[in-house]
């Protein structure tokens, strides 16, 4: 049988020592302008691709719930659409 090359292929290790998700984390609130970092917690559905854990970036706008955070993919400006769990304030 071939295997899944679905997006957290090879990647659900990484993810699973990590710490549980707390109702504050859930309900965080973000202004427009915020500077966020995109950091994977461990809800395993509705998380943003793998590749941008860790990428710092800028909401945009906000859609239902979750947030747009538009981010420098080497050179090129990308939007990744996030929940509030999966976002870190970062300080100046």
């Amino acid at each position: 049988m071939i295997r899944s090359k679905g997006k957290l292929s090879k990647r659900t290790r990484k993810l699973k020592g990590r710490e549980k998700l707390t109702i504050n984390q859930m309900l965080q609130k973000f202004e427009i302008g915020d500077v966020v970092a995109i950091d994977i917690r461990r809800n395993a559905k509705n998380i943003p691709h793998p590749r941008f854990n860790g990428r710092i970036g800028k909401i945009i706008e906000k859609r239902g719930k979750a947030y747009v955070v538009e981010i420098n993919d080497y050179n090129v400006k990308k939007k990744v659409i996030a929940l509030p769990a999966d976002l870190k304030k970062v300080e100046k």
